[in-house]
């Protein structure tokens, strides 16, 4: 009987104590001064701060029990974590937007210098070759490079048929040179390029000239037009577009721990994944697109290399067309019976004229120069200043096709990117430090798979899997056309071009055509 007053005592005793010091832990947690300076040094001004723990009922996303947060506070969070995805995204996109920006200027840079010196080469050469008959019939041979330039900046120009016009302008410049005895019209001039193509006055350098330069040209338009679309397509997504779905998930991930008295304590990994994956559901759709789009920037980047390259055809573009002037000059007899017999002997243009021979008018006749004999004046530093440039390029392609490899799956990878430990999260997704979304504690969940169709139970951002984002299907299907151009390309076909932002608008408009818009995905997949 005396016992048992005591066990009851120092039951009391005992249960008084714990309650004691549940209260004194209790009355810690409710202190909010960490939360107050965490969020002085977010540089958060908010009119109010609790400087202990409040009723909750008034949050909107963190856990409504008692808090440190008002709702200011927690509106004002939610606006941060929007802004802060969106410099996150901005910070992991910013090295590959930058590198098809410096890349794409600095390949357009290269092709229209390469143009540009090659022409001055030229000119320089013929010059001092060909002398004043050259300098009277020039603007043939500055109204192709003016073609070709107009070719690669996205002009309307069909390649096969400006080379054609030209061998044929030179054809009557040459004939009416070689036969200036004659009078020749320009209906008779009409007939002789008819016979061109039978004549073959300037041997066999016009068709291989004709199939290098198109097939170098067209890589390198595409290549440089490959690049402005992968600069543009980054550059589009890269600037995220939030839900609000998205945008409460990220509070709750980001700044819910300051309403819990916890600003130190960062996100699971798992947990930052599933709401990266959800709120970039989108985003990771555009890679399978993207990957295809990478790999075929990979096949034509090997034309830039290859022997077809464009600076391994412009570079000994003089050399050659004046192989075929000397193959004209020396056949020149049997190319005027030719055009006789088919088109009918001119009138003759009087003694004056007809007592000029060829000699008179040629003050040099053409031959090829060897690499050795090659002008060592203005000409040969046009020609130095080539080499340079080429130089240059070729590095530039071994550069960009390494940073085109490491772009691959750019964007199925970005919340992975995301959610490291020095940006995010706490680091090991099984540490029981981390916050969860509810609490200080291990994450559970299991992690999404990419896109939008695997985050029907996502547990953390509801995203409606029925409506795709317009926008990013807008930019899949200009990395769709685009593929289909390159591929194109590598295999020495042209097809109609746009420069980037025609594309763009066009996809834009097709787009919203539903009916037109599934017509050309179905052709386009049937290439």
């Amino acid at each position: 009987t005396i016992k048992r007053p005591v066990i009851k005592l120092q039951t009391i005793i005992c249960t008084f104590s714990v309650l004691s010091v549940a209260a004194r832990a209790d009355f810690k947690s409710r202190n909010c001064s960490e939360v107050r300076e965490a969020c002085i040094q977010k540089g958060f001004s908010f009119a109010h701060v609790p400087v202990q723990e409040i009723p909750g009922e008034h949050l909107r996303v963190c856990p409504q029990g008692d808090t440190c947060c008002t709702q200011e506070m927690e509106d004002k969070f939610g606006q941060q974590s929007k802004q802060d995805f969106e410099n996150l995204v901005d910070e992991m996109s910013h090295e590959l937007r930058s590198t098809f920006v410096s890349r794409h200027k600095r390949f357009d840079e290269f092709f229209l210098e390469l143009l540009e010196n090659t022409e001055r080469s030229l000119n320089e050469m013929f010059v001092r070759t060909y002398g004043k008959p050259y300098m009277q019939n020039s603007e043939v041979f500055e109204n192709l490079f003016a073609e070709l330039k107009r070719y690669y900046t996205g002009g309307n120009v069909n390649l096969e048929e400006m080379l054609n016009d030209f061998w044929s302008r030179l054809l009557e410049r040459m004939f009416t040179l070689l036969n200036s005895q004659y009078i020749i019209t320009e209906d008779y001039l009409e007939c002789i390029s008819k016979y061109t193509d039978q004549l073959k006055p300037f041997g066999d350098v016009p068709r291989k000239l004709k199939a290098q330069v198109t097939r170098a040209f067209i890589a390198a338009r595409t290549f440089v037009q490959g690049l402005s679309v992968g600069r543009e397509v980054a550059q589009r997504v890269s600037k995220v577009n939030n839900t609000p779905a998205c945008i409460r998930a990220l509070t709750k991930m980001l700044y819910c721990p300051f309403c819990q008295g916890m600003p130190a304590v960062k996100p699971c990994k798992n947990y930052c994944l599933n709401v990266m994956k959800g709120c970039l559901a989108n985003q990771a759709d555009l890679d399978p697109e993207w990957n295809q789009y990478i790999d075929a920037m990979l096949l034509v980047a090997q034309r830039l290399e290859g022997p077809f390259n464009i600076e391994s055809v412009m570079e000994p573009i003089d050399v050659k067309i004046s192989e075929a002037i000397m193959n004209m000059q020396d056949n020149s007899g049997q190319v005027t019976y030719r055009v006789f017999q088919g088109c009918g002997q001119p009138k003759p243009a009087g003694m004056t004229r007809s007592t000029r021979g060829v000699s008179d008018v040629f003050n040099a006749r053409f031959r090829p120069y060897s690499p050795e004999e090659r002008p060592t004046t203005a000409a040969g530093t046009s020609l130095d200043r080539l080499r340079i440039v080429w130089n240059a390029m070729q590095h530039s392609v071994v550069d960009i096709k390494e940073k085109l490899k490491l772009s691959k799956k750019f964007w199925s990878n970005l919340p992975e990117a995301l959610c490291v430990e020095d940006r995010v999260t706490a680091g090991n997704a099984s540490d029981e430090d981390c916050w969860n979304g509810h609490s200080k504690g291990r994450y559970f969940p299991e992690v999404q798979k990419d896109g939008l169709t695997n985050q029907v139970n996502n547990p953390e951002v509801g995203v409606d899997i029925t409506r795709p984002d317009t926008f990013i299907r807008q930019q899949i299907m200009a990395l769709r056309v685009m593929t289909n151009k390159l591929k194109n390309a590598y295999n020495g076909n042209d097809i109609a071009f746009q420069d980037s932002s025609k594309l763009f608008v066009c996809v834009h408009l097709i787009f919203y055509n539903r009916s037109v818009f599934n017509s050309l995905t179905r052709k386009l997949l049937q290439l």
